[in-house]
């Protein structure tokens, strides 16, 4: 394979050498803060606020500030891709923005904390999903860069392991620090030991000045722009995955008023979140790495996804039918076996089908506006079916919808098995 074949298939500069567990583990170990600066606020914190700052309008108000931060989100991350796509540091191109991301979304949770009217919710918010997105940019391109494609699948369910633990561990903080200004210091405390480890093993790939290419506006925003007539195997999974990501956001992110409103759970809702939370996260534990190794010796990446979205369609469409505290712990075990795959097998699908290798950092970030648009749709989406389209009901049948049409549309990848 010739230099510029390797480039178009995607083959990881540092060559098909394994970069070891350590690295691994210090990269899964940063991604996991990330989610803990992430769903710390987006489990429990937010909600907390907006029913405390607006409690006639809770629902409303959640929506407003967590819709607003995703669109920053949905910018923020493939911009700082094409940035370090782009840095001739020299510790390398992407521990740069981890670093200063890390740095400052733990000031924008250090903002949420001391906030004391939506205004200021919104702009510490806004704040965190621009800087977190930017070390999440920089560590998911780290993984093309250094991994070989044969690996990809279990360094994705690593990953995926890191963030079902740092949607726990952010829950747990929220849930035992001793009210919202402590739960967003002991997020922003993680999140930024988490790093560490990362940013000291300075294991990254670096670009000489001479290879940077010359800065023009136009191709720079132009670039965003991948064309699926181009590559159509992209576009499908960007489909894909947004579907899936919509689903998903659409069954969690009203997790906490499901509990209180739908099932009437006689507890503490917080602590009912935690608990499903948890559930959630030991049925993915056990699907999550296994299902990225077989996929890596099969060669298949397919399957797995399809299937994976059709067990997190039926789970949802459990939640629909089955409004009760059992229901929902079933579900949640089943989610999490769904999750586990479909996490660590589409993110190895993804990076099996970027178009190039010296734009990896901004195409995955493009790919990742999956990941961030369904948390602006579905607070849009959720709030007008709960109140005026069948409740909880219709919510989670649209869910349980919508990763049926995912999983469908993932046979339409071709340049992938």
């Amino acid at each position: 394979m010739t230099a510029p074949d390797a480039r178009r298939a995607g083959a990881p500069w540092v060559g098909a050498r394994w970069v070891g567990t350590r690295w691994v583990g210090a990269l899964s170990l940063a991604n996991l803060g990330v989610w803990v600066g992430w769903f710390g606020p987006l489990q429990l914190l937010l909600a907390r606020q907006a029913a405390q700052l607006a409690p006639g309008h809770k629902a409303a108000t959640l929506a407003l500030v967590t819709g607003l931060g995703a669109a920053v989100s949905m910018v923020a991350n493939p911009v700082f891709g094409a940035l370090s796509d782009r840095t001739t540091a020299r510790v390398g191109r992407r521990i740069p923005w981890v670093t200063g991301g890390v740095a400052g979304g733990a000031a924008g949770l250090v903002v949420l904390s001391t906030a004391r009217s939506v205004a200021v919710v919104i702009a510490g918010w806004c704040l965190v999903q621009l800087a977190l997105n930017a070390a999440f940019a920089a560590l998911t391109a780290a993984v093309p860069d250094q991994v070989p494609r044969r690996r990809r699948g279990l360094v994705g369910g690593w990953l995926g392991v890191s963030q079902v633990v740092g949607i726990l561990i952010g829950t747990a903080l929220a849930t035992v620090a001793g009210g919202i200004a402590a739960g967003y210091l002991a997020c922003a405390a993680f999140s930024v030991l988490a790093a560490v480890p990362y940013v000291l093993m300075r294991r990254d790939t670096p670009l000489a000045p001479a290879d940077r290419p010359a800065f023009r506006w136009r191709s720079f925003l132009t670039g965003f722009w991948i064309d699926p007539r181009r590559h159509p195997d992209v576009g499908w999974a960007w489909l894909t995955r947004f579907l899936m990501n919509l689903s998903y956001s659409i069954s969690t992110m009203y997790l906490l008023y499901y509990l209180t409103d739908a099932v009437r759970y006689r507890g503490d809702p917080d602590t009912g979140v935690l608990v499903l939370t948890a559930l959630n996260a030991l049925t993915l534990l056990c699907t999550v790495v296994i299902s990225g190794i077989r996929s890596d010796r099969s060669g298949r990446r397919k399957p797995y996804v399809i299937w994976s979205g059709l067990v997190i369609a039926g789970a949802t469409l459990l939640l629909a039918g089955w409004p009760t505290w059992t229901g929902a712990i079933v579900a949640s075990l089943i989610l999490g076996l769904g999750f586990g795959v479909y996490t660590s097998v589409d993110f190895a699908l993804l990076t099996d089908v970027l178009p190039t290798a010296t734009d990896r950092g901004r195409d995955l970030g493009v790919i990742n506006i999956a990941n961030a648009l369904p948390q602006v749709l579905a607070p849009v989406i959720a709030a007008p079916v709960v109140t005026h389209l069948g409740g909880y009901t219709a919510l989670y049948a649209l869910a349980g919808a919508l990763a049926v049409l995912g999983s469908v549309l993932v046979g339409r990848i071709r340049s992938v098995r």
